[in-house]
């Protein structure tokens, strides 16, 4: 396992010294689309509540750069082709940075790949009627119990969401307080390290220093559920090109993620290959005249395929809207099926609210939203980016939810593991590969 508590502390620094310089580059790598936007921080700096760690609070950012590019060498939300994958990276850089006029050094980026698993974890200790300190919450944090997380296997958030003082639940900031027993909840995130490995590697050779990274459906969530949505728990489905990225909150803290390796490439592949006709087209049908409820007009609703094969025949043919949505119907269906599975794995029906909101931009087709809330069997609403000061109207769509989402996290970063000086032998992987260390070593 990489050792990502080091890497994510070297970030967090990096953070800093950007947030000093003032601008930063958010970088979004979907497996349809890649988008960047360059924000510039005026210094302010709001107290925050929702954290206990130095990095609580906010600090005010306005978007001074944008653009988007297709993505190239990316495959399940995950780099497939290093060069493809840095050649569209250098491009939308690049271009955000002509708009903004300004260069950047820094990145935080976000992907939706890498097969995320949840853990939820608690610890306690003992304070005999001391105030809870700083030291406190580190002590409290390090008595969770990690589970062995697999081979190959990293942590990318590791965020406390829940302390409790003398049975007293539901504490943001415990700090200051006098009581006898601390507890916490934590929810872990772990991912695949060869995916963390390559976008390291990737973001480095594009000549940007990596000053954070997050995972897509966190990123999603916080930009399209509202604060009440949050607080009182619901579910962000980030329908993206190659997954779906699954994410729930309660009490303004994501407490699950998860994705499902299916996504809007998928379905238009299906036409792709339903109609014979070349990918960029099937794209362009989905767009212009896809759907997925049925009405009585579709079997009149002719759609002309133009094509390049030299058969006019072939390359001059007809199909029903009817025919187009007989197709998308069954990958959507199947793509909303593999969802309800992993929201009722996640005990989504325990929550008070249950709540969905639909996000990314596979989400934008007709008659989705209908479709998701019969089989989900929940309230389902359409989920826009909420609106950031000095973002373009391009990219108010829900296609950008996890770019702005990941500008919120920037400028607002809830306080994870790795801001508390946790002793080293109680991070997860440090022990065992001490031992191995010394076994090289004395044998």
């Amino acid at each position: 396992m990489i050792d990502l508590y080091e890497i994510q502390r070297a970030m967090r620094q990096m953070r800093k010294a950007a947030m000093q310089r003032g601008v930063v580059a958010i970088l979004d790598l979907g497996t349809s689309q890649t988008t960047c936007l360059i924000l510039r921080f005026d210094g302010g700096h709001v107290p925050g509540t929702d954290g206990v760690g130095p990095l609580a609070g906010q600090s005010r950012f306005r978007v001074i750069g944008a653009a988007t590019t297709r993505s190239r060498g990316m495959r399940f939300g995950e780099i497939d082709v290093m060069q493809e994958t840095e050649r569209a990276l250098r491009t939308v850089v690049q271009a955000a940075q002509k708009m903004a006029q300004v260069r950047v050094d820094h990145a935080i980026a976000c992907f939706s790949g890498a097969g995320p698993r949840s853990y939820g974890l608690a610890g306690q200790i003992d304070l005999s009627g001391e105030s809870v300190r700083e030291a406190d919450i580190a002590a409290v944090l390090a008595s969770c119990e990690v589970p062995d997380l697999g081979p190959d296997r990293t942590v990318l958030h590791a965020q406390p969401v829940n302390f409790a003082l003398d049975h007293r639940s539901g504490l943001t900031d415990p700090r200051g307080q006098v009581g006898n027993t601390l507890a916490a909840d934590l929810h872990l995130l772990s991912v695949d390290a060869g995916v963390v490995r390559n976008l390291l590697h990737c973001v480095k050779r594009c000549d940007l220093e990596l000053a954070g990274i997050a995972s897509s459906a966190y990123a999603s969530g916080i930009a399209a559920l509202v604060e009440d949505e949050q607080s009182i728990g619901a579910a962000c489905i980030d329908m993206g090109g190659g997954t779906t990225g699954i994410s729930i909150f309660m009490r303004g803290h994501m407490i699950y993620a998860d994705s499902v390796r299916i996504g809007g490439a998928h379905v238009t592949s299906d036409i792709s290959k339903g109609f014979g006709i070349s990918l960029s087209l099937a794209e362009k049908i989905k767009c212009y005249h896809g759907g997925l409820v049925p009405t009585g007009r579709d079997d009149r609703d002719m759609i002309e395929l133009t094509g390049e094969t030299g058969d006019w025949e072939h390359d001059r043919r007809e199909i029903s809207r009817s025919e187009l949505i007989g197709i998308m119907r069954p990958r959507v269906e199947e793509t909303l099926e593999a969802v309800r599975e992993r929201l009722d794995a996640a005990g989504f029906e325990a929550l008070p609210s249950q709540k969905i909101v639909l996000t990314g931009g596979a989400s934008q087709v007709p008659g989705l939203m209908g479709l998701a809330a019969r089989m989900l069997g929940h309230q389902v609403r359409l989920g826009r980016p909420l609106r950031v000061q000095g973002l373009p109207q391009a990219a108010t769509g829900p296609g950008f939810s996890a770019a702005v989402g990941l500008s919120m996290f920037a400028a607002h970063p809830q306080d994870e593991w790795w801001d508390f000086e946790i002793p080293a032998e109680r991070y997860p992987g440090r022990s065992l590969r001490r031992a191995v260390k010394w076994l090289k070593e004395n044998w």
